[in-house]
């Protein structure tokens, strides 16, 4: 229901994208339903005299400053790319995401101070009808904005929105709990409300860190899911001409901006109109099916010259007797006066513990020792993207 909905409104609005649209609404919703709750709440805090309450309500307050955060992040994000950003500011997400966090470590560790001062110095609870009514009604209303943000999260794609989301339902979590603390102070004058208030207010603090490690890890850059690397493989595999591929590096400047690099092998017999028509055929492929911006970088691989097919075939004889699942590419032998030099780069699994040095000496002795006197030149991979997934 709620999905049909966006639809619907979606369709109304031509001006900008839908993700863009779909992060502007969240944060207008958000605005105006935080600020609702947060008068609920401290009214209800307020009426009660209990300190976990207008902890709970604070929180809200907080959720509020969130909402105008993200506001700004997706307007900042739409912002079209210029001379000097020229692969857009969506990455202004992801800094809207951090600056979220931080505002709700800041108001968890207010209010840790304040509940630890009543767990000392305890007060008297007043509560009636109106106050659990309150409390109830701010449960369900962060139950359908939580539900809200979560739909629109998995429709763009967006961390930011999927963190803001969990903070709803764990504003939900941390509400029935200030209700059932104040309910039980006040039936068995049990003094929890200080102690409810300061669980909630370290269970504000962690929430604010996961945040922080989410957005930070946008901004690095990570590794992509193994959904998206096998997507990617599947479609390589498709081109039987391809002799083989490797080196594949992706680059997220925000959560529509998706570059690629990835080097393609291919027989070095064919001509170079040949070559470029088959990489800008992929190319397009990974935009219009995966949209990503690919560039293929060309290896040529002489699969036709059977001196260099039966060397090949040695080296891929002598890595596997190490039993280390070691795996090469960018084979190549280049003719010279004295004698020839063979290159390919290494492919080593993140689990080993040999060195390079230590590799680079035993194969290069049992080249010589097994297939003949050549100059060898070997670069080793460490983190390879997909090392884990051709397995």
């Amino acid at each position: 229901m709620l999905t049909k909905w966006l639809q619907r409104y979606l369709s109304k609005k031509v001006k900008t994208d839908n993700r863009v649209q779909l992060g502007i609404l969240s944060g207008k919703v958000g605005l105006a339903s935080n600020l609702v709750l947060f008068a609920i709440k401290l009214l209800a805090g307020v009426l009660s005299g209990s300190i976990s309450i207008i902890t709970d309500a604070m929180n809200n307050l907080s959720d509020t400053a969130s909402s105008i955060l993200a506001l700004f992040g997706f307007y900042a994000a739409a912002k079209p790319a210029d001379q000097e950003h020229p692969y857009g500011h969506e990455r202004y997400e992801y800094i809207s995401g951090l600056l979220i966090s931080l505002v709700i470590i800041f108001v968890g560790g207010q209010f840790l101070v304040s509940s630890i001062d009543r767990i000392i110095h305890p007060g008297t609870l007043k509560m009636n009808p109106l106050i659990v009514i309150l409390l109830l009604f701010s449960i369900i209303a962060k139950l359908f904005q939580g539900k809200f943000y979560q739909v629109i999260a998995d429709a763009i794609h967006s961390n930011t929105l999927k963190g803001v989301a969990q903070d709803s339902f764990n504003d939900v979590y941390s509400t029935i709990v200030v209700l059932l603390a104040s309910l039980v102070e006040y039936w068995l004058d049990w003094k929890v409300d200080g102690i409810a208030g300061a669980v909630l207010a370290v269970f504000i603090i962690f929430s604010g860190l996961q945040m922080i490690h989410h957005s930070i890890n946008d901004l690095l850059g990570i590794r992509p899911d193994e959904d998206a690397i096998r997507k990617m493989i599947g479609l390589l595999d498709q081109y039987e001409m391809i002799v083989g591929y490797h080196d594949l590096l992706v680059h997220n400047y925000g959560p529509n901006q998706t570059h690629a690099t990835i080097h393609i092998e291919i027989d070095d017999s064919w001509s170079l109109s040949r070559a470029h028509q088959l990489i800008d055929q992929i190319e397009k492929r990974f935009l219009e099916e995966l949209d990503v911006e690919l560039v293929c970088h060309v290896d040529p691989i002489a699969i036709q010259n059977e001196r260099h097919t039966k060397v090949y075939q040695q080296i891929k004889a002598i890595l596997k007797s190490y039993s280390m699942n070691l795996k090469f590419h960018d084979f190549r032998i280049v003719e010279n006066n004295d004698r020839p030099l063979m290159q390919f780069d290494i492919v080593v699994p993140s689990s080993s513990s040999e060195t390079n040095e230590t590799l680079l000496k035993s194969i290069t002795h049992d080249i010589h020792t097994q297939i003949g006197d050549y100059d060898v030149e070997i670069d080793f991979d460490r983190l390879y993207i997909l090392e884990d997934v051709q397995k």
